[in-house]
């Protein structure tokens, strides 16, 4: 491995313009610059977080991702020194697009909230989420916070697909977007209309594919950042404004990644740091997981091109950590105990689809009223997900069914399109837990096997705990295991070991999730009293 590039940014940094408004060469104060004291590890995050765009406010480092059919959308991750992340809000509120994405006569599968672009605007204060929906439009969603509270600001009738949103030098707001031909809009001072649209590149066929756009202005030159699917990252540089004329550059293929038997780290966004390093943040394919944020430092050419800083050749394991002021607080972990106390649920929870608002609520557990009459848990509304983290974690709930009626089903699934899970089933008074496998789809996403008993034990009371222990590395045999306790202390496993999925088209990796649906009729209730993510 080449150290020189560590050992100049560990003292000073040349750097090119960005956020830091330096010249191009120019050479940061000695007390501007932050040695490093430690390493990292890849991936950052080691959970489903796909399509990342990334930015900095101030000393404050935020990311958007792909949410496809869970609601609310497009979370938003916030970290201190780009290694540690928490989960902060959403941008889309509710996934209002239509019947489909509240499983009313029709289902949202692998629809929804696709790549998309998260910018700040320093002239108003507000964060900016911009992406398209269903191929027919693009939606804009502003806030003051990330937290939130996220509002509509407009709809515009052309589809921005995987865009990417640029704030202008000068305020103005453009965005890049397309798939193989790529094209830049202009929006109105208020971000609300489209002004010009124009088709600036047509990716070579040598090369095939490109999207994901990022869209940058740097050192004065505006640069769009490409992806080719999956194995492959590509720059577009422009010096004549932002509708080009552009040049193209190869930026990675095939980079062997951090994740073994994972992909190659491809799209997701650049940022750039307080003291002027820059950073790459990818995500890598790592199913039946998802696909996992992975960090890099960039450097640049002397005519402005990025540099992935490799490590034996390959997307580093690990590097030296972000020279970066010392955080104002640690983030909140993804992993631990959650009671559900509050009056509202913490942003770590998305429901598969939009849930019924009337048939949930929290305060001293999460109480789970049937929303739904099916034997298709695909079909029911009101299944809270959690991502997994990895390589591999348990997930334990402890579940209160003494509420539950005749043909209710509740409790703790490995949920994709491929599906198992471990819970309780009341019938003719008597409640039994069982583990159910074979939930499938199909590629289109219907429905293909509601699933069948494989393992079933009496329980009495009404309480139980669960759990569902993921082992998400990527290659065979990806097993996930359930087991029951009735006194808490002792757990008994039940049923086979489930071996996950790990086709890619389904985009979204597994996810453990809260369940309680009726098949005979609606009036039954459980109560979550506690969820712990934890792992080895």
């Amino acid at each position: 491995m080449d150290m020189s590039w560590m050992q100049q940014n560990l003292s000073r940094r040349r750097v090119l313009t960005g956020a830091t408004g330096l010249a191009a060469g120019a050479l940061l104060p000695p007390e501007a610059v932050l040695a490093a004291t430690s390493t990292y590890t890849n991936p950052v995050i080691w959970q489903d977080f796909a399509d990342v765009d990334v930015i900095r406010v101030g000393d404050t480092y935020y990311a958007s991702a792909s949410t496809m059919h869970y609601s609310p959308g497009a979370p938003v991750l916030r970290s201190y020194d780009l290694v540690h992340w928490e989960i902060a809000g959403h941008s889309v509120p509710v996934l209002d697009f239509g019947a489909k994405y509240d499983l009313n006569g029709a289902r949202g599968y692998v629809r929804g909230i696709w790549a998309s672009s998260l910018a700040y605007r320093p002239s108003n204060r507000t964060f900016y989420w911009l992406g398209q929906i269903d191929f027919a439009r693009t939606y804009v969603y502003t806030a003051t916070a990330v937290e939130g509270p996220w509002s509509r600001l407009t709809t515009i009738g052309t589809p921005y697909y995987d865009a990417g949103l640029l704030v202008d030098t000068d305020d103005s707001l453009y965005v890049a977007y397309g798939n193989t031909t790529i094209s830049v809009a202009q929006l109105s001072p208020d971000g609300r209309n489209q002004v010009r649209t124009q088709q600036v590149f047509t990716a070579p066929p040598s090369v095939g594919t490109l999207e994901g756009s990022r869209f940058y202005k740097i050192n004065g030159q505006y640069y769009i950042f490409l992806t080719r699917p999956a194995n492959g990252q590509y720059v577009l540089k422009s010096s004549g404004g932002p509708f080009g004329p552009y040049t193209m550059r190869q930026v990675l293929l095939d980079l062997r990644g951090p994740i073994p038997g994972g992909g190659v780290p491809h799209q997701g966004g650049l940022v750039q740091t307080q003291s002027g390093a820059w950073y790459y943040l990818a995500f890598v394919d790592a199913y039946p997981g998802g696909r996992m944020p992975a960090l890099a430092p960039v450097t640049w050419t002397s005519d402005g091109w990025p540099v992935v800083q490799l490590v034996d050749g390959a997307w580093g394991t690990s590097y030296p950590s972000p020279a970066v002021p010392p955080p104002p607080r640690q983030v909140t972990p993804m992993t631990g105990v959650d009671t559900f106390d509050g009056t509202t649920l913490k942003p770590r929870w998305e429901w598969n689809h939009n849930p019924d608002d009337t048939k949930w609520s929290v305060g001293s557990g999460l109480t789970l009223r049937t929303a739904t009459v099916t034997n298709d848990l695909y079909w029911a509304r009101n299944t809270l997900t959690h991502r997994i983290q990895g390589p591999s974690s348990t997930a334990t709930v402890e579940l209160d069914h003494s509420a539950m009626r005749d043909g209710d089903r509740a409790g703790l699934a490995l949920l994709r399109d491929s599906s198992a899970w471990i819970g309780v089933k009341r019938d003719g008074g008597v409640s039994r837990v069982v583990m159910v496998t074979g939930l499938t789809m199909d590629t289109n996403w219907n429905t293909t096997g509601t699933g069948y008993e494989v393992a079933s034990a009496p329980v009495s009371g009404g309480r139980v705990r669960l759990r569902a222990t993921a082992d998400i590395r990527p290659g065979a045999p990806r097993p996930g295991t359930f087991s029951y306790s009735t006194d808490g202390t002792t757990f008994t496993r039940l049923g086979p070991a489930f071996s996950m999925g790990n086709d890619w088209r389904f985009f979204m990796g597994y996810r453990f999730a809260l369940f309680n649906h009726a098949t005979q009729a609606l009036g039954g209730a459980v109560r979550v009293t506690r969820f712990e993510l934890s792992t080895p």
